[in-house]
C-alpha cells in the first residue's frame, strides 16, 4: 500500500513529506527549477566526473527537484525516473515537473524490480528511495546494489543519498564497498543529516581527482553554482580515496 504524501506550503516553498514529519523534498515557488535542499545539489556532484552523461536513471521522485534540474540543464541528455509510489507521481503538476517527452519519463513501478530488467545501461543512476521510515530494503540490499552495477555503463556511476550516521548507512557503505571493489566514496550534505554515496570504475575516480580543478573550471556557470557550496566536500572526498588507493 502506497504511502500517502502531504504538501506544505508557505509564502516561499512547497514541501513533500510522508507519515513522519521529515521533509522530502522542497521547492521554491519563485524559482521551480532551483535546487533548494543541499543534498540534491550535492547528488549532482557526479557532473565533475561526467558534465554530458547520455542517459541516467532515476530510482525515487519525490518532488521532482532532480529530474526538472536534468531535464532543463541537461538537454541531451536522455532520463528515466522510477516511482514505485503513484500518490507522489499524481503531485507533479503541484511541483511543475515537465511532462514526459522523448528524452524524459516518469515510470511507476518498483525501483528494484526496474533494475532487475533495466532498458538499457545508464551513465549515472540516482538513488533517492524514501519512505517515511527511511530508505527500504529493497533499495539497498547486496542484490540491488549488484543490479546497479549491472545496469551501469562501463564508466558509469552510481550516486545515493542515504541517512547519515546510522548503522544502515553503514551496513550500505560495506555492501556498496564490497560490490564496487571498494571504489566508493561519500561525504555528508552541509544541512546534516544526510550523506551522498558515490560508486563506479576507479580510473574514473582517480582521473577526476587528478583533473578536478580543470574539470570544475571547465563546467558551465550554472552548473558551477549548483555545486559550488559542496564541490570542497567533493574533492576532499576524492583525495581521502586517491590517498588509501596509495597507501601502502
Amino acid at each position: 500500500m502506497s504511502e500517502q504524501a502531504r504538501l506544505h506550503q508557505n509564502s516561499q516553498t512547497l514541501s513533500l513529506s510522508f507519515e513522519s514529519s521529515l521533509i522530502q523534498s522542497c521547492m521554491s515557488l519563485s524559482d521551480p527549477d532551483e535546487l533548494v535542499l543541499d543534498y540534491t545539489r550535492a547528488m549532482m556532484g557526479f557532473l565533475v566526473l561526467n558534465p554530458a552523461p547520455r542517459s541516467v536513471l532515476m530510482i525515487g521522485l519525490g518532488g521532482g527537484a532532480l529530474h526538472k534540474y536534468i531535464h532543463k540543464h541537461l538537454p541531451e541528455t536522455d532520463l528515466t525516473t522510477v516511482e514505485i509510489n503513484a500518490n507522489v507521481i499524481e503531485l507533479r503538476q503541484d511541483f511543475c515537473i515537465p511532462p514526459d517527452d522523448e528524452r524524459s519519463r516518469i515510470v511507476c513501478a518498483d525501483g528494484a524490480a526496474f533494475l532487475a530488467k533495466p532498458t538499457h545501461q545508464f551513465d549515472v543512476i540516482l538513488v533517492d528511495g524514501f519512505t517515511g521510515e527511511g530508505i527500504p530494503d529493497a533499495l539497498c540490499s547486496p542484490g540491488f546494489y549488484r543490479r546497479v552495477k549491472a545496469a551501469l555503463a562501463p564508466q558509469g556511476v552510481m550516486v545515493a543519498n542515504v541517512q547519515a550516521d546510522t548503522e544502515q548507512t553503514r551496513d550500505i557503505m560495506k555492501r556498496v564497498g564490497r560490490v564496487f571493489d571498494g571504489t566508493t566514496l561519500s561525504f555528508e550534505s552541509d544541512e546534516g543529516g544526510n550523506d551522498i554515496v558515490l560508486a563506479g570504475q576507479r580510473e574514473s575516480f582517480v582521473r577526476c581527482c587528478q583533473e578536478f580543478d580543470a574539470r570544475w573550471a571547465a563546467l558551465p556557470s550554472v552548473h558551477q553554482a549548483t555545486l559550488a557550496a559542496c564541490s570542497t566536500r567533493l574533492q576532499r572526498a576524492l583525495l581521502k580515496d586517491l590517498r588509501a588507493i596509495n597507501a601502502p
